[in-house]
Formats: C-alpha cells, structure tokens, sequence
C-alpha cells in the first residue's frame, strides 16, 4: 500500500512521523512524506495556536483532493485535544499522542489511551533528510498560562542515555548533524536521575555535529557550557525561547525568569561561545501585555541582539489559565508585531553581516540556482557554489564573501572530511 505521512507543526512531530514511515517501510508499505497521491494518509496534527488546529482540519480535506477514497488517519495534539472535530465521514482512525505508532497496524476507531508516564522508544528513522532528528524528551511540566501542550504531550518523559546514543551513533554514520528535539529538551532527565549535562558529555563521543532545536534560559549554567565546550561537537547556536521581555508579562505567563536573568544568561553564553548565535520565540499581544511591557520587550531584543526572532501574536487556548483573560486589541496586536518584525530583519542583517570575512562549515542540504544551500554551525543559512557534484549531506568549509537573499554567500575552501 502507498501511504502518505503529513507531519504538522513542531520538530517533535517531524521526528515521529519518520519513525512511523521507517516503520511502515519495514512493514513493506511504499512510504511518501508530502502531499501526493495515495492510498491512505496518516496526519500528524498541531494545536500549539488556533491556526495550527484550523490547518490540522484542513489537512483532511486537502488530502482527499489526491483520493476521495483514501483511507485517513488521524493522530497527535489536535485530536488529542479534540477528536470530536475529525469524526466525519471516512475518517479510519482517530488517535492521540500515546502509543503513536501503533497507526502502522493500520487500525480502525476511535482510540483514545492515557497520555503514558514513561518515555516511549519508536523505531529508529531511516535517514530520509541531510540532517537527522533524534527525540530525547517527551512532556512538559511547566504549565506557562497561555499554553495547552503540557495538556496534551503529558508530564515530563526522558529517554535512557544508552538509548539516545545508540540511535545517535547509528545516524552518525549516514548524517553530518543531528539535531536533539524534544517538548522541553530542558528538562530531560529529571526524571531518570540525570541531567542535560550527562548527556552533552556522553555525546561527546559521537562523530557527528550536534545542536539543540530549543531550550529554556533555566538550562544555562557555567558547568552546562563548560560541557558543551569541552563536548567540541556541540553547535553554538542556542534557542532560547523568550516569550516576553517584561517582568510582569512573564509572571502572569508562569515563565520561571526575568529580564534581566534572561540578559544575564545570554552574556554567559557569549563568554564561552563569542560567536554564538541566540535564536528565541517572542510572543505579541499576550492579555497583560501593555504599551510598556512590549517596549522592553523590544528593548531587550536589540540589547542581545539575536540573530533571529520567531515572532508570534498571541492566540489562546480553551483549557489554559490564560483563556477566560481580556484580549489585546487585535489592531495593537498588528501594530506591535509588524515593530518586532522590522527589528528581527535588522538583527537578522546584522548577524549576517558579522559572519563576512569568517569561515564556516556548512551542511549541504539542498543544490537550486546555480547555488548549493545549508545551513552553518550558527544556523544561518549560506549559498555557495562548487566545482563538479555537490554531496548533499555533508560538510563543506566555506569562506563567507557576502550577504545574499535570506543569508550569506561564500566560496569553498576544501570539503570536510
């Protein structure tokens, strides 16, 4: 049978979706990962906003563009949160966020199990992409105001060390980089009794580039650096998700830092990793945020200087605290985010323009134009020609010339070995 595996929203989800196509193939499916033509779809579906549960139903009605008669699936946070809103005519199964590969038997109902307590193993991916993913957390206990997720992933889950490295070892010998995701990467190991730092030591001993998809500021210490450090593999590329540079905002978000322990962290990272580029997620137009809040939330933007913002009008979610509060005028929403973007783009050329004259290793993940493209240890995203074939894949030292469409551009040196 040929099945199609829709993977919507995060990181987290993308890495599980491969895991239940490299299981489907192992079953003797034909397995495709984008919008064709198939015999049965299985969606991997998002509810961290309103527009990402709008676009999970969507999905459905998409699909059945390609075969009326496709048999659907149905799995992950929007049906977890609502599997109401798919019961509909030839829907086969409808399914949450536990036991998610269980969708390769193919099943028909509506199955709706107890969010699990431990961290679940799903098989190992075949590596369908130059970069690979490798999931090390499940859960989040943090319960900010205005998120639903830890409603639905469940509590705090952290995969064995032995786990994580096996699979790590395994993809370092098809892939030049690995990126460790999870719903709150920070938290790993409370619950085994370990910590991040274990595992950034143990990983040390991988053969292979590797970089965090996110973490919290709480994470940031001098002995978790150190480690990073010491690790030599680890990229200095570090996502922090802000959410609101007001210390009131981020009170009434039950965000666990405040401005100025935010600013304070990013400089230590900068003592370790000068270079280093600081990435976060901002949200606008949360209920408490005033005319006040958001300008040090700007403020405090263009004093880290981050080398990306991912900017976020705030959308709320029936079943968090933040819910039943007053909304910002959706006008001043629009007013605040088309400031914050007008920054991002400044913070973005600026950290651009600091990469020319440097040299970079870049992952080749992609050839169009004349141009081959990836992305460097910073993340940021560099154009480069070269002579005869480009390996997608793997790891070219490139000297970075100028600043050119969403990045930089550059020449090559030689090819990493």
């Amino acid at each position: 049978m040929k099945i199609a595996v829709i993977s919507l929203g995060c990181k987290v989800n993308t890495c599980e979706s491969e895991s239940i196509a490299t299981k489907l193939r192992q079953l003797g499916h034909t397995v495709v990962n984008e919008f064709d033509k198939a015999d049965a779809y299985i969606i991997n579906t998002c509810a961290v906003t309103q527009e990402a549960e709008k676009k999970s139903r969507q999905c459905v009605a998409r699909v059945r563009k390609f075969n009326k008669d496709a048999k659907i699936y149905i799995i992950g946070c929007a049906s977890e949160k609502n599997p109401d809103q798919f019961l509909q005519k030839d829907i086969e199964y409808i399914a949450g966020n536990a036991n998610k590969e269980g969708v390769c038997n193919l099943p028909i109902g509506v199955n709706k199990e107890e969010l699990p307590k431990v961290f679940e193993n799903m098989t190992y991916s075949d590596n369908s992409r130059t970069r690979a993913f490798v999931k090390i957390q499940d859960g989040c206990n943090n319960f900010c105001s205005y998120c639903i997720i830890p409603y639905l992933r469940g509590r705090n889950r952290s995969r064995s060390i032995d786990d994580i490295i096996c699979e790590c070892n395994i993809k370092s010998l098809y892939t030049q980089e690995i990126v460790l995701t999870g719903i709150n990467v920070s938290a790993y190991g409370e619950d085994i009794k370990a910590t991040l730092i274990d595992l950034v030591k143990a990983l040390s001993k991988v053969y292979c580039r590797i970089r965090f998809s996110s973490l919290e500021v709480n994470v940031i210490s001098r002995e978790f650096l150190e480690a990073m450090e010491n690790a030599g593999n680890f990229c200095p590329h570090f996502h922090l998700s802000l959410q609101s540079g007001d210390d009131e905002v981020l009170k009434s978000m039950n965000r666990k830092y405040t401005r100025s322990e935010f600013i304070e962290k990013c400089n230590l990272i900068r003592e370790y990793f000068p270079f280093a580029a600081i990435t976060t997620d901002i949200i606008v137009g949360f209920s408490t945020e005033t005319d006040e809040g958001f300008q040090n939330t700007y403020d405090l933007a263009k004093e880290v200087g981050f080398a990306d913002i991912h900017v976020f009008p705030y959308s709320r979610r029936m079943g968090t605290r933040a819910y039943s509060w007053k909304l910002v005028d959706p006008s001043i929403i629009k007013e605040r985010e088309q400031k914050l973007l007008a920054l991002k783009q400044e913070l973005k050329r600026n950290f651009s323009e600091s990469a020319i004259g440097s040299t970079r290793q870049v992952l080749a993940e992609y050839k169009e134009g004349g141009f081959a493209q990836g992305y460097d240890e910073y993340y940021l995203r560099v154009y480069f020609d070269v002579e005869g074939e480009v390996e997608l894949g793997k790891i070219y030292k490139v000297k970075i010339t100028d600043l050119y469409r969403d990045g930089v551009k550059g020449v090559v040196i030689n090819k990493r070995k």
